[in-house]
């Protein structure tokens, strides 16, 4: 079965940083791509950042570039996303996404506030 639990998000004034981890389990992470996606209210969901299998090649949407990075330890089937000068318009559920299959997490709430 597969899951994911994400967790590291929560309430930031603008400015600051939030590190997201989501732990993955039920299927071969290291052979897997990964994504974050988030979505606002009312807004569609975004693609933030992906990574393949092997960390190798990494892309980000134009919002967050030099801003986010994402990374993954495969030793511990972790995919992270390390936020920084965080903006109120980053406010979203992040969630992390395995492309291949769409399946995803439960999601965690980021809030910057101005």
């Amino acid at each position: 079965q597969v899951q994911f639990v994400e967790s590291g998000g929560g309430l930031v004034q603008a400015g600051g940083s939030l590190r997201l981890s989501c732990a993955a389990s039920g299927f071969t992470f290291s052979m897997s791509a990964m994504s974050w996606d988030r979505q606002a209210p009312g807004k569609e969901r975004e693609l933030v950042a992906s990574i393949s299998n092997n960390g190798r090649s990494i892309t980000y949407a134009d919002s967050v570039k030099g801003r986010f990075t994402i990374s993954r330890d495969n030793a511990k089937n972790t995919l992270y996303l390390e936020m920084n000068n965080l903006k109120p318009q980053d406010t979203a559920v992040y969630y992390c996404r395995r492309p291949s299959s769409g399946a995803r997490g439960q999601g965690t709430q980021v809030t910057v506030s101005s």
